[in-house]
């Protein structure tokens, strides 16, 4: 016990976290305290529309938060672990925010209190949005937060560049309160049907010792493929996949984490020409994988918590941490599967924060077959991302991507457009075999906050890219192509419906035909 410290009451003077935990004191008392939408204490949001709201509006359960806690009442009190906690409070669409702190020392035992917002999760309405010179739309019945119990429900029909998509989604992600998550989703859709279901106990924290997941999915379509924002190719795709995995680890020692994995995985696409195309086809070859694989991941325990960099006046959390993540697999015909191969993927990753608040952020993927000694589908892509502060409010924001493919599956584009990142052009707009962009912003985060419903910022950018390669049916790359603009973003403070709104005005520094000179972009986007 905290024998060499004096018992107190109060947040003001308690003992600090290292002390308590050289102390071993014990966590007591674990308050929940979950606030509503709308401040009520707050004049500026004690006003009827508001106060309706949160009497219409059916309140998280305490119980369903207390079953996201890595802690329980009797055990040491330890700051990552209420650290931890909140960064999963957090990463649920149903609350704004989350906050874990020590409220009273007493007789070795200290309370708790973990403070909540939450969000409107009803979204029985219309979604429109542009980009690369198209639009999408759609009408649903959404709720993500069915009753307070954590339950999401969706109903849902929307028109994209692809499709009509008529959509049927249930998920729990802690179903009976615990950590495994439940998802099942059917779509009905104007060119084929798909069918979901997910059920997966991840690594839930650093310390987690078990992980296991099942994933079926059956997928019937119209796949396209583009060149100059245009369908040059259109065929049917039957997509059947299944995997199952099963994961060990000691947990976090030291700071680090290291976790395995065993799975086997069914990866099945046939391929047919489709009536609704009367253009030149390929067909791309069929393919059946069927491989058991093995998972090594390591990663480090270092997170930072930030404010104004993806998001408008919100807590972020970014992992600095280095990551690695290696899985190699092999198909074979003894297992069912077309061809043998050595099947592999691997992820990297690394964060630097530096004097200021600035902070670097590096990722690395790679994935391909080894078949017959040769390389085939084989994709790497790396970025680059950083973030300089300027002040509290303004931040000069810097992306580097690229993608190189070799021998890739037809089906399988490097795209560059509109919808990619090129803001200025048509979606889908360059193919090629490599791609590489730059991305300037000049992000302002205002203290403005209209309606109490928003939080409002803004960006000047600058995008310029190109793809490299030639690849069937795509005219040779037009070089590099640039594009600036401006628009405004729009944080919302009080729905877990979608995190910023983007409204832009980009134009093109190369014009050329079927390019527009100025374009309009609205887009609802999990970052800024």
């Amino acid at each position: 016990m905290l024998a060499f410290l004096r018992p107190v009451q109060g947040a003001d003077s308690l003992p600090a976290d290292a002390e308590l935990e050289r102390g071993h004191a014990l966590i007591g008392q674990i308050i929940i305290d979950n606030q509503n939408i709308f401040d009520l204490s707050d004049p500026r949001e004690n006003n009827w529309v508001f106060r309706l709201a949160n009497r219409l509006h059916i309140r998280t359960r305490p119980g369903v938060i207390r079953s996201q806690l890595l802690f329980h009442t009797g055990d040491p009190y330890s700051r990552r672990l209420l650290a931890e906690s909140e960064r999963i409070l957090r990463s649920v669409p149903y609350l704004y925010d989350a906050s874990i702190r020590p409220v009273s020392y007493q007789d070795g035992r200290v309370d708790v209190i973990v403070s909540t917002r939450d969000v409107w999760t009803l979204d029985p309405g219309f979604n429109f949005s542009r980009s690369g010179g198209t639009n999408s739309t759609g009408g649903q019945l959404e709720e993500l937060n069915l009753l307070g119990t954590g339950v999401a429900v969706r109903v849902q029909r929307s028109t994209d560049v692809d499709r009509v998509i008529n959509m049927y989604q249930v998920s729990d992600l802690h179903a009976f309160g615990s950590w495994t998550s439940i998802t099942g989703t059917y779509e009905n859709n104007s060119d084929g049907d798909m069918v979901d279901l997910n059920v997966n106990h991840p690594f839930y924290a650093l310390d987690s010792r078990r992980a296991w997941g099942l994933d079926i999915q059956e997928w019937t379509r119209v796949d396209s493929l583009y060149d100059l924002g245009s369908i040059v190719d259109q065929f049917h795709e039957d997509f059947r996949t299944a995997s199952a995995s099963y994961g060990w680890s000691q947990g976090l020692r030291n700071g680090w984490v290291q976790r395995w994995s065993l799975g086997a995985t069914l990866d099945e696409h046939e391929f047919a020409p489709t009536p609704l195309w009367s253009g030149a086809t390929t067909l791309p070859a069929n393919r059946k994988l069927v491989y058991p694989w093995l998972d090594f991941a390591l990663l480090q325990d270092d997170f930072v918590t930030l404010k104004n960099r993806n998001q408008i006046e919100r807590t972020e959390d970014f992992y600095l941490g280095t990551l690695l993540d290696v899985r190699i697999g092999w198909s074979d015909r003894l297992w069912g599967a077309d061809r043998k191969a050595l099947v592999f993927s691997g992820t990297a990753a690394r964060g630097f924060i530096f004097e200021g608040g600035s902070m670097l952020l590096l990722a690395d993927d790679l994935s391909g077959r080894l078949e017959g000694g040769s390389l085939r589908n084989a994709r790497v892509s790396g970025s680059a991302r950083y973030y300089l502060e300027e002040s509290p409010r303004a931040l000069l924001y810097t992306a580097v991507q690229g993608t190189a493919g070799h021998k890739l599956d037809l089906d399988n584009q490097i795209l560059l457009g509109g919808d990619t990142g090129l803001r200025g052009y048509p979606l889908r707009f360059q193919t090629g075999t490599a791609s590489a962009l730059l991305s300037l912003e000049q992000r302002y985060f205002t203290d403005w906050f209209p309606f109490r419903l928003w939080r409002v910022g803004g960006a000047v950018f600058f995008d310029a890219g190109r793809t490299w390669g030639n690849v069937p049916l795509a005219e040779p790359s037009r070089g590099l192509l640039k594009d600036v603009g401006l628009g405004l973003r729009f944080g919302n403070a009080r729905s877990g419906l979608g995190n910023v709104t983007h409204v832009d005005l980009a134009t093109p520094l190369e014009r050329s035909a079927g390019v527009k000179g100025l374009q309009f972009l609205v887009q609802t986007q999990q970052s800024f």
